[in-house]
């Protein structure tokens, strides 16, 4: 299996112990934030460290303007001496990447579709949705195809027929099984073919092959139709009309769209109250609050037109949530640190004072 079909068979996994995919997309959530968590604290120590230091390292860029080599270096070897890692406050960022396109993919892949494609979640109508697509009628005997670019994939176990006998849920072993012949245009019939070599079959049995029901989906509309397939020319050949489909604004991927904006707009403000007890540069500071207001407009720019997928819309609103608790958790763990430390520091500058010395008056014997 790759990787795809491996957050595929988690999300199963977690939706067997939660009894929903939207709850298991939230569990896989919490998993990978606290996955992450250690780096979490790692990345707002390094923040809160180079905003102390940063008047120091202001400094060492105006002393050393004029040779950029040697201002580099005087940095470098200055993040050493105080152990900071500006690179530190990244390294979150990019571990979660490669998890969000894993999950996009999942989402969007017909192993998904095919076993939770339609599920619902609260507002949500279906975890798979755009905030843009087009929608056909499943099961009414006609495709609808929005363009060439119309992907068909097995739906699930097929019927097959040797001549007087039939047999039951006969697995196709392509993913790519089903082709098309000639050009897609909407509203003419559209041939389909696979080749015998792709039914997992034995040798014997593929000679008596002479038909087969398919449930075949359109991957673009997420539409399914029962196709039958019957053998010509040494392949299995079927034509279904086609229609074109209607085009959808789903208002519930819009709505989780502005809660991402609105959860990253207050991490943003979470984070850039955190840091107001703290020295920062005024110009670093202008550009943060600058990026915080941007931030969010920019990303609903582009996932209104990036065909994001209503599930990974939901993995990143609740990331959200999870990242403005970790901040105002980890920062308020930092500053008692570091109060502790002033605390034992200023223990151990109060002087020792000395007991007042006394004098034993001895009395004469008698």
């Amino acid at each position: 299996m790759d990787f795809t079909s491996y957050t595929v068979e988690l999300l199963k996994l977690l939706n067997n112990i939660t009894g929903s995919y939207g709850f298991a997309i939230i569990a896989l959530t919490i998993i990978v934030r606290a996955c992450l968590w250690p780096l979490g604290v790692s990345q707002q120590r390094s923040m809160r460290a180079m905003q102390v230091l940063q008047p120091k390292m202001k400094l060492i860029q105006e002393r050393y303007k004029n040779d950029p080599q040697m201002a580099q270096r005087k940095l470098m070897e200055f993040y050493k001496e105080n152990n900071c890692n500006p690179m530190a406050g990244w390294l979150p960022l990019l571990i979660q990447m490669p998890i969000f396109i894993l999950l996009y993919t999942a989402l969007i892949s017909p192993q998904f579709i095919q076993e939770a494609g339609n599920s619902n979640f609260f507002f949500i109508n279906r975890l798979d949705k755009t905030l843009r697509g087009s929608a056909g009628t499943s099961y009414d005997g006609t495709f609808s195809i929005s363009d060439s670019n119309d992907k068909f994939v097995v739906y699930k176990n097929v019927k097959v027929f040797l001549g007087d006998e039939e047999l039951d849920n006969v697995k196709i072993d392509s993913k790519n099984a089903i082709k098309v012949q000639g050009d897609i245009e909407p509203g003419q019939s559209i041939d389909l073919k696979i080749n015998l070599d792709d039914f997992n079959l034995k040798y014997s049995q593929l000679e008596k092959m002479t038909s087969a029901v398919v449930d075949i989906q359109n991957m673009k509309t997420r539409e399914v139709e029962t196709v039958k397939f019957e053998r010509k020319d040494g392949i299995m050949a079927a034509s279904m009309p086609t229609d074109k489909p209607q085009n959808q604004f789903n208002f519930d991927v819009f709505i989780l769209i502005l809660l991402f904006a609105v959860t990253m707009f207050a991490t943003q403000k979470v984070v850039m109250a955190q840091n107001k007890n703290t020295q920062q540069d005024p110009m670093q500071a202008q550009m943060q609050k600058m990026m915080g207001t941007m931030m969010p407009v920019m990303i609903i720019f582009m996932f209104v037109i990036a065909p994001i997928p209503a599930g990974v819309l939901l993995y990143l609103v609740v990331s959200n949530i999870i990242q403005i608790i970790q901040t105002i958790v980890i920062n308020k763990q930092l500053e008692n640190e570091e109060n502790l430390k002033h605390n034992v520091k200023d223990l151990s500058e109060v002087k020792t004072i000395k007991p007042i010395e006394t004098k034993t008056i001895e009395t004469d014997k008698k």
